[in-house]
């Protein structure tokens, strides 16, 4: 039997544990100087808990801003948990480290991408919402990383 080191996973455990420590900074301190996150997650992953509503919008992604408002940020060894305002509407998510799959801080063009199997093959078929809908009037934007990609 041959065993080998799994890099690629080891490698995700180190990430999500980066993010996990980046997030329990900003639950204790708050968010410094120009510094704000985009998280897009898998919506259907176990242990996700959105808003119905939220869900039906998107059915398979989410892309999340933390920014100016938000609130009951709380940071667990398995994911986080956190209020945003869409729309007038404070709504709280639960959200597994598991489920992200992109971690970015553009203030400092930092970014994290979870590349898994299933992202070769959403990327073809992919009936996401490109953002072109009128955006959440406060706070909380939900938007397509595509837009902060370098050509």
């Amino acid at each position: 039997m041959t065993r080998s080191i799994d890099y690629g996973n080891l490698m995700h455990r180190a990430m999500r544990g980066l993010i996990q420590s980046v997030l329990e900074d900003v639950a204790k301190n708050g968010l410094p100087g120009a510094h704000h996150f985009f998280i897009t997650f898998d919506t259907n992953h176990p242990g996700v808990a959105i808003a119905d509503w939220l869900h039906s919008r998107y059915p398979g992604d989410m892309t999340v801003v933390i920014q100016h408002w938000f609130e009951n940020l709380v940071v667990t060894d398995q994911g986080f948990s956190v209020t945003l305002n869409f729309g007038n509407q404070p709504e709280p998510l639960v959200i597994p480290f598991d489920a992200v799959r992109t971690f970015v801080d553009p203030s400092v063009e930092f970014g994290l991408r979870f590349e898994t199997h299933e992202d070769e093959d959403d990327e073809e078929d992919e009936d996401e919402d490109d953002g072109d809908d009128d955006p959440p009037p406060h706070d909380a934007e939900i938007v397509r990383l595509d837009r902060f990609r370098k050509q």
